[in-house]
């Protein structure tokens, strides 16, 4: 199997390189930021990528972007995402999409190589591994009664930008969709969260607010 490791903690990579030779794998990238990972993945076209959820520059979310960009760009490369705790946004946005080829572990599963490496080939051979911590708060989310759990993952990128200030047409150019279909979106989120449509109101507003309580 070839493999691509994304992780910013060089120990780790070092690490995780070591385990798969030594289980007969080939690691022919390994990167510590985003942006190589992506520049790695159009060149090698590994089998499989190994992507932390935190890299430079914020340590917020750029891996789990990359790997929803390599999941839309490069779907015959399998993606088994780590984290050290449970990223519920992009775990479901993950999920939304196909699941083949696809793996959330915590890191904590890393320590446990035969688990690691099964999961590893399980991804690689087109099946999905999620932990079972993932999953449990997943399914606490969508059984919430918060109303921010009506929206779909795609309805919920939509309304995160609204809250960040984007106006449609912005949000529709990074979302690389139509002008249509955000304000098919707005519409649902206005919907979906019960705002009321009363003139004296503006629904764009009350739904931002709708989304920081959340």
């Amino acid at each position: 199997m070839r493999v691509i490791l994304a992780d910013d903690s060089v120990l780790l990579r070092e690490g995780l390189t070591r385990l798969l030779d030594d289980a007969g794998h080939e690691v022919v990238a390994s990167v510590a930021d985003a942006t190589a990972l992506l520049a790695a993945v159009e060149e090698h076209r590994p089998d499989v990528a190994v992507i932390d959820v935190r890299m430079p520059p914020t340590h917020k979310d750029e891996g789990l972007r990359a790997a929803l960009e390599i999941r839309e760009r490069l779907p015959d490369v399998g993606v088994l995402v780590l984290s050290q705790y449970v990223e519920q946004h992009y775990a479901a946005m993950l999920l939304a999409g196909s699941t083949e080829g696809l793996g959330y572990l915590l890191k904590d599963r890393v320590s446990e190589v035969g688990d690691f490496l099964g999961s590893l080939e399980r991804v690689h051979a087109g099946g999905t591994v999620f932990d079972p911590e993932v999953v449990r708060q997943l399914l606490a989310r969508t059984t919430h009664a918060d109303p921010l759990s009506r929206l779909s993952p795609r309805e919920g990128e939509v309304l995160r930008h609204l809250a960040q200030g984007f106006v449609n047409a912005a949000i529709a150019e990074r979302l690389h969709v139509s002008l249509s279909t955000v304000e098919k979106h707005v519409n649902a989120i206005m919907d979906k969260l019960d705002l009321p449509r009363d003139p004296g109101y503006s629904r764009r507003v009350l739904a931002i607010l709708r989304y920081l309580e959340g």
